[in-house]
């Protein structure tokens, strides 16, 4: 059964969109698949979807990478990935007329996680961990 998040929720473009967990957690605790609703993008000139399909996009899937990849391979992204477009967009916003203290810090925050998960599997490559879900 899916399993909804609240937490992004705070103005009324966030309000609308709804952030869903679809599958249970795998054997590293965490879910591998969410979607997104609550939007239409219709007039997002950016969105590649109408001309492709014809039809707007109403929702977007996050599929996660799921299981080791020396045994599945690479077939999901990873919080690294999203981590790096995060960053991206908000170094946009900072050097644009929207910088603010809030996107800097929060900028700070994204690239002090981004540094940690790769902390984490430098040290699980020195282990020979890496890639299995050994400890």
């Amino acid at each position: 059964m899916p399993r909804e998040l609240t937490s992004h929720k705070v103005n009324g473009c966030n309000d609308a969109l709804k952030v869903e967990v679809l599958d249970e957690p795998g054997a590293g605790g965490a879910s591998h698949l969410y979607k997104i609703t609550g939007f239409n993008s219709a007039t997002n000139a950016s969105c590649p979807w109408v001309a492709l399909h014809g039809t707007p996009a109403v929702h977007s899937h996050v599929l996660f990478q799921n299981g080791p990849v020396p045994e599945k391979g690479t077939n999901g992204v990873t919080p690294e990935a999203l981590l790096a477009i995060l960053i991206d967009r908000l170094e946009g916003f900072q050097s644009g007329p929207l910088a603010c203290d809030e996107n800097r810090f929060a900028l700070a925050s994204l690239r002090n996680a981004q540094a940690l998960l790769k902390s984490r599997t430098e040290k699980r490559v020195a282990r020979g961990v890496e890639g299995t879900h050994e400890k």
